[in-house]
């Protein structure tokens, strides 16, 4: 019984020292930073449009002002390539970008969606750039600061500070907005949250190991591409990357349409546990993520959330096949999200260990937008006509055959993975 209390006593030392590092701890706030500009210039942007009365077609054209968040792997080399004069290369920019953030998100707050919308809508494009920028930034801070043993503890804090930062940008403003202080009012205290979260980047330290920028642009744009494609199994790591995810992107493609209208539950049913339930379950799956990859390594916490990402999908093939009961589509829609925090968070810990320093920008946009790939150009087309052919059950068992060749692909890459995790900050 001492020897258990000991270990017991010694591993929650372990975990409360890798999320307290002086490196882990400020990505709490760093990811709310991040997460805080994406739905003010979405979801509560067209809100606030249709409140204020601006026609459907206008508001659609909104959706466009996200651009920026797709491409921007395309600027990334300029990020890699040049220092700004304060705080070095990563915090620097991160440091101009919430600075700049900050201020135009506080003068969306005095315009009107009824009576300046074209000027808001390019407003809020420059937002998305902005925030853009910095997630370029913050993604290559958190690649070169974090020790290898910290990678799962800091995707942890990541994740949850950016889902944080959509609550209080989406749900908490909209009731903000309506109830207490008005859009233009909320739009101006969020913009004063971006530029509290200053704090954090002021206080974030410079990673132990600073690389040295490219000489110019040309070698910021190219050497990332040849110093990946150079690599053995290359080629093999991008489809894993592609393919680790697939079976879960398929799955919450239509979520929320299923939910509705195959298993009969009201919007506001699916809109509580989606938004409570499923964001609590998402939290506690990165945290414990997090802390079980700092323990297992990388391998084997891939393997063993992938392999959980997949089973979790049978959580909706039962509510599919079940007479509809609340309790049970909460359960699965927690189950499901609780291992797609767990995938998550070792997912995001591959593409860190991915990243060369020098060229840590770059290479994470570029691999993050080829994650976005099965998501967007596969499981968002082809579910529809699947869901026809299959109906609900059968597209939901499908799924989880869908996950089957990522996992098949990643054991083939075991000793390529466990390669690269042995050469830590190098690989």
């Amino acid at each position: 019984m001492r020897r258990a209390g000991a270990f017991q006593e010694t591993v929650i030392t372990a975990v409360s020292n890798v999320y307290t590092s002086p490196r882990v701890a400020p990505l709490l706030v760093l990811g709310f930073a991040s997460g805080l500009p994406l739905a003010l210039t979405g979801g509560t942007l067209q809100a606030w449009a249709t409140v204020e009365g601006v026609p459907l077609q206008e508001i659609g054209f909104l959706t466009l002002v996200g651009t920026a968040y797709t491409i921007k792997f395309l600027w990334a080399p300029l990020i890699d390539r040049y220092v700004p004069p304060l705080l070095g290369r990563r915090r620097g920019w991160m440091l101009v970008t919430q600075v700049l953030l900050g201020l135009a998100i506080m003068l969306m707050g005095l315009m009107s969606p009824s009576t300046a919308l074209m000027p808001l809508a390019l407003l809020a494009v420059g937002v998305a750039f902005l925030s853009a920028t910095q997630d370029i930034a913050f993604d290559a801070y958190c690649t070169d600061v974090l020790r290898k043993e910290e990678r799962g503890a800091g995707v942890a804090m990541k994740v949850m500070g950016y889902r944080l930062a959509m609550i209080a940008s989406g749900g908490l403003a909209l009731i903000l907005a309506d109830q207490w202080i008005g859009w233009g009012n909320t739009y101006v205290l969020m913009g004063g949250l971006m530029l509290l979260c200053v704090l954090a980047t002021l206080w974030a330290p410079e990673p132990e190991h600073v690389a040295r920028a490219p000489r110019n642009l040309g070698q910021a744009v190219g050497e990332p591409l040849v110093e990946f494609f150079t690599r053995p199994g290359a080629i093999a790591i991008l489809m894993l990357i592609v393919m680790y995810k697939l079976g879960d992107a398929f799955a919450g493609a239509l979520s929320t349409t299923f939910l509705i209208r195959g298993a009969g539950f009201t919007p506001t049913e699916v809109g509580t546990v989606n938004k409570v339930l499923g964001l609590a379950a998402t939290i506690v799956g990165a945290l414990a993520g997090g802390t079980l990859m700092s323990r297992w390594g990388l391998y084997r916490s891939l393997m063993a959330f992938g392999l959980l990402q997949a089973v979790s999908n049978l959580a909706y093939w039962l509510i599919a096949v079940s007479p509809k009961n609340i309790w049970l589509m909460a359960t699965g829609v927690g189950i499901e999200n609780l291992c797609g925090g767990l995938g998550t968070a070792s997912f995001v810990g591959l593409l860190m260990a991915l990243c060369r320093q020098r060229f840590s920008a770059t290479q994470f946009a570029l691999l993050s937008a080829l994650s976005a790939v099965g998501r967007t150009y596969l499981a968002g087309p082809l579910t529809p006509p699947l869901v026809a052919y299959l109906d609900w059950p059968g597209f939901f068992l499908l799924t989880v055959v869908i996950a089957v060749p990522g996992l098949v692909l990643l054991k083939m890459l075991r000793g390529t993975i466990e390669t690269m995790e042995k050469q830590g900050d190098e690989a």
